[in-house]
């Protein structure tokens, strides 16, 4: 089974593809790090995104379509695909339905985490963690048992990624908006999209996609 997995970030897409690719064998197909990953191994459309990204220039639909054909060839016809970044425009959901049929393969869900904004932004703005072990704390959700000392590891230094403040989280979720609506129209009207509320339990958003992919979501 081949899906998207859509939310700004923070809303839990990476957590959630971890767990499919854990449960059930599929494969988390993330554009950038598949774009480093192909520039690094010197593949065709590597080298050509490299020229490209060397030259101060925006990579291309089509070398980012090049870059998802070549993963998918090395992926073969087994695991189902889990599609993180991609499409983003109604040009790449159509090079991405030629990509999937020509090695015999179709998309099955389109899976969106909604996300409430004002809450987004108290989730992720209250995040930090152990400068040591790297375990993850919140300000509201999670703090230390002991105040000031990781409950792993016992060091007393602690941080916050600079980029985790309000303006920041709001504006990523206006380029989400953006650069989502765009493709959404696409595939509701091909009745793939379906929605979960990214703001329950990490388990019950687990639940509630595995309901999707196994058919008995209402």
């Amino acid at each position: 089974m081949d899906i998207i997995l859509l939310g700004p970030p923070g809303a839990g897409k990476g957590t959630q593809a971890s767990r499919l690719e854990d449960e059930r064998g599929m494969v988390q197909l993330s554009t950038g790090d598949m774009l480093r990953a192909a520039v690094k191994a010197g593949t065709p459309t590597g080298v050509q995104a490299k020229a490209v990204m060397e030259a101060g220039e925006l990579v291309s639909d089509a070398i980012v379509s090049g870059i998802i054909g070549e993963r998918l060839d090395e992926l073969g016809s087994g695991p189902g695909l889990i599609f993180d970044g991609y499409p983003r425009t109604a040009a790449q959901a159509e090079a991405l339905d030629g990509l999937l049929t020509a090695r015999g393969r179709k998309l099955d869900q389109v899976i969106e985490l909604v996300v409430d904004e004002d809450a987004l932004v108290e989730r992720i703005t209250g995040r930090f963690t152990c400068a040591k072990c790297g375990a993850g704390y919140h300000d509201v959700f999670k703090l230390p048992i002991v105040a000031g000392v990781c409950d792993v590891c016992a060091s007393t230094e602690f941080k916050r990624r600079p980029d985790d403040n309000a303006q920041t989280v709001r504006t990523r979720m206006a380029e989400y908006r953006a650069k989502t609506a765009p493709i959404l129209p696409v595939y509701e009207a091909r009745g793939l999209v379906r929605r979960v509320d990214g703001m329950a339990d990490i388990g019950e958003v687990t639940a509630a996609i595995e309901a999707i992919l196994d058919g008995s979501a209402r």
